[in-house]
């Protein structure tokens, strides 16, 4: 029996006596149950001896000789440790999937503008993203590489940085056309202020208190405040005209220079302690698709940095 043909007949009886079915183990392995059936009999004529005692009925249960039973558990280890064998195969290559974490916001503002790029350069890469506001676990969820928002300090991943940014008042044209009077913070008394919950507060999250005192400026309050838990959506509010929302350079980058946005007061620019960092695990790093991400992810930030 040559090598392909021996392992396709202990696939087929593994499956099988997992399955205890030859019928369940053709649906696994997309063949019909006599090919099954005919490879584990191959099996079974090449070493001379029974793996199964076959109950009568075509659907009776299979049931494993006391060979077979001992045998099993390291056929089952065998194939375990080709599958893992096969994905360090494709790690060290560019062919393949590769899983990236980010922020709905971060995907809808700056990533997927952006990604065409990065799929015409490496056409073979198929990346799959994570969105979600919670830090996912790159070990249990299979994440190759993602970005963070914050101080650059995550347990068990390596950061570098990719973009700093300020924080700044944006509001739509509509809007400041009805509010001509926008000349200075203060004039903000009694408007809406969209406000985004999406980060920590106590991470350094520059908030409109925040803002305000670092602007000297005390507007009166009278409306209350629009309050939404992410930040692409607090920008689409202000691009909607539902008020003026403290924008994140990085995030609203595109908006202003399409005109959908309009920044305020333009010389107060109010640096944000968190910034956008490139994270991933240690024992990843030189993998060739997160290499290549990586490098187009820096190379576009570089692009950024310099048409602002």
């Amino acid at each position: 029996m040559t090598a392909p043909i021996l392992l396709n007949a202990l696939r087929a009886f593994e499956a099988s006596a997992r399955h205890q079915s030859f019928s369940a183990a053709a649906v696994e392995l997309n063949v019909t149950p006599a090919a099954v059936g005919q490879l584990v009999r191959s099996l079974e004529e090449w070493l001379g001896t029974g793996l199964f005692h076959r109950g009568a009925g075509g659907r009776a249960r299979l049931i494993l000789t006391d060979t077979a039973a001992r045998a099993l558990p390291d056929i089952q280890a065998g194939f375990d440790r080709l599958n893992l064998g096969f994905e360090r195969l494709k790690e060290g290559s560019t062919v393949g999937v590769l899983t990236v974490t980010v922020s709905p916001a971060f995907a809808a503002k700056w990533l997927l503008p952006r990604l065409d790029r990065f799929q015409s350069a490496w056409p073979d890469t198929d990346v799959r993203l994570d969105t979600s506001l919670k830090l996912a676990d790159f070990s249990t969820q299979g994440i190759d590489i993602g970005v963070r928002y914050g101080a650059g300090h995550w347990p068990g991943l390596d950061a570098e940085l990719l973009m700093e940014e300020d924080v700044f008042p944006v509001c739509s044209p509509g809007f400041i056309e009805q509010h001509a009077r926008l000349r200075k913070p203060d004039d903000l008394s009694g408007l809406t202020l969209i406000d985004d919950l999406s980060v920590d507060r106590q991470a350094g999250f520059i908030t409109w208190d925040t803002w305000f005192e670092q602007a000297g400026a005390k507007p009166r309050k009278t409306r209350a405040n629009l309050k939404i838990n992410n930040s692409a959506a607090v920008l689409q509010a202000a691009i909607d005209g539902h008020g003026v929302a403290l924008a994140r350079s990085v995030l609203a980058r595109d908006d202003l220079a399409a005109g959908r946005l309009v920044r305020l007061f333009p010389k107060l620019t109010t640096p944000s302690q968190l910034a956008y960092y490139i994270v991933y695990r240690s024992e990843c790093a030189d993998l060739p698709r997160l290499v290549a991400f990586r490098d187009w992810l820096r190379e576009e930030a570089t692009d950024n940095a310099a048409t602002q």
